[in-house]
Formats: structure tokens, sequence, C-alpha cells
């Protein structure tokens, strides 16, 4: 049984730079597909970035990509979320999730309790 925790939210200003963490226990993340999503209040949780463990391809949303990086250190178990530029659209409770497929889109089985992420303008 994989848990995830992550940490790293806050506020921050717009144009500012946060980077999350999403630890994890019960499982070596070098064997799992990792994801990032977020929720806004009163919208649906969305994809943010993902991150296949098989051959490192990474993906992203349109809104954030070249602005964030998703990025694994396996000697750590932990994944990362480095976000910059951020904006205020980027206001959301973010959530790092798990997967033994391969593909980074789709569903995810392991999920984390998330993280909130304010940018104010």
């Amino acid at each position: 049984q994989v848990q995830l925790v992550e940490s790293g939210g806050g506020l921050v200003q717009a144009g500012g730079s946060l980077r999350l963490s999403c630890a994890a226990s019960g499982g070596t993340l070098s064997r799992y597909t990792m994801g990032w999503f977020r929720q806004a209040p009163g919208k649906e949780r969305e994809f943010v970035a993902g991150s296949s463990w098989s051959g490192g391809a990474a993906g992203y949303a349109d809104s954030v990509k070249g602005r964030f990086t998703i990025s694994r250190v396996s000697v750590k178990n932990t994944v990362y979320l480095e976000m910059n530029s951020l904006k205020p659209e980027d206001t959301a409770v973010y959530y790092c999730a798990a997967d033994s497929k391969r593909a980074y889109s789709g569903g995810y089985y392991y999920w984390g309790q998330g993280t909130q992420v304010t940018v104010s303008s």
C-alpha cells in the first residue's frame, strides 16, 4: 500500500515560485508513474503534470507547460513539482498521485491528501 504525503504549498505572489514535494512510503516510486493534479474551488480536479516510470516520459497540461516541471529523486523516494511564474489562476489544492501503469494520462490509484497553493495578484 503506497502512501503519499504532499508538502510545500503556501501563499505566494504572482510571478513567484514554489516547489511541491510528494514523499512516498510503502512502495518504491521508481516503479510507479507519478502525477500531479489540482482542484480549484468550484472546479473539477485537473491533470497538471505526469511522469512515467517507463522511459521517464513526462507530460504537462497546456496551462502550465513551460512554467512547471515534474521530477523525481529515487534515493529520497520523492517526487517534486517545481512551479515558476505562478499566476492567480494556479490557486488550487494540489494532489500527488501514483499508479503502476505506464502512461501518465488517465486515472491513478494512490492519492495524497493535498496541499494548498494560493497565488495573490
